[in-house]
């Protein structure tokens, strides 16, 4: 069997696109560091425009390359974030579950997508910080009804008000993608972007032979250094 520099079994390797957005402190560096290096940093530190890392994942018999957009939350950033959206493969729209305007605000961050890429994007609405969930200001079924009005990919992997395998049926129903998360903790990082990869153009089914272990191989980031503002659980 012949392996070449570009993936598995002789495939060429492809690459994607992933632009991570929402509000301020909810959590999306966190999620892209707990992928990327399986750790959780409590010191806040505000994303100052656009940073970018490259990870490789191995799916069944075929390697892809996801290239992670983590984009600034912050107003005076927005007029940034179109041009990173135009060529994304997949838009993760992350919102704070203890804070109710970042639910109410992925409306907006959805319709940019939407105004930018049309149809021809998959979009991931994410509920991060489920280690707070004392705090929870945004109900499971609340998540479910705004991703049926947004038109939005849903998968529900949390049993706390129906079964992971209803959810399946009605993301399955309604094509639509949501699931909870917890970059402090871990809680469905990995099946995060397991879902993600397996909604990738080329992908029929969710694989079930993913490896547990994947390889780091590019960090770029852009010369301004992030600026520490506060503390928080992101």
């Amino acid at each position: 069997m012949t392996t070449t520099a570009g993936g598995e079994f002789g495939n060429p390797l492809r690459k994607f696109k992933l632009v991570f957005l929402g509000e301020q402190s909810v959590g999306k560096t966190s999620l892209i560091t707990r992928f990327m290096y399986d750790s959780f940093d409590n010191t806040y530190q505000a994303t100052i425009g656009i940073d970018f890392l490259s990870k490789t994942m191995y799916l069944e018999d075929r390697t892809v390359r996801l290239q992670l957009w983590d984009t600034a939350g912050q107003e005076r950033f927005r007029s940034l974030i179109p041009s990173y959206i135009r060529d994304s493969t997949i838009a993760v729209v992350v919102y704070d579950i203890t804070n109710l305007n970042s639910f109410q605000q992925t409306s907006k961050w959805i319709d940019d997508v939407r105004t930018e890429r049309g149809s021809d994007v998959i979009i991931m609405l994410v509920g991060n910080k489920t280690d707070l969930a004392d705090k929870r200001q945004i109900p499971l079924e609340a998540a479910e009804k705004k991703s049926r009005e947004l038109n939005v990919m849903h998968i529900e992997t949390s049993a706390k008000q129906i079964t992971t395998e209803e959810g399946e049926q009605r993301a399955k129903e309604l094509n639509v993608m949501f699931i909870e998360t917890s970059a402090k903790t871990g809680y469905n990082v990995k099946q995060l972007f397991r879902r993600v990869a397996a909604a990738l153009p080329g992908m029929d089914s969710t694989p079930e032979k993913s490896k547990e272990d994947m390889i780091d191989i590019k960090l770029e980031k852009p010369p301004e250094q992030p600026v520490t503002e506060s503390s928080c659980s992101c």
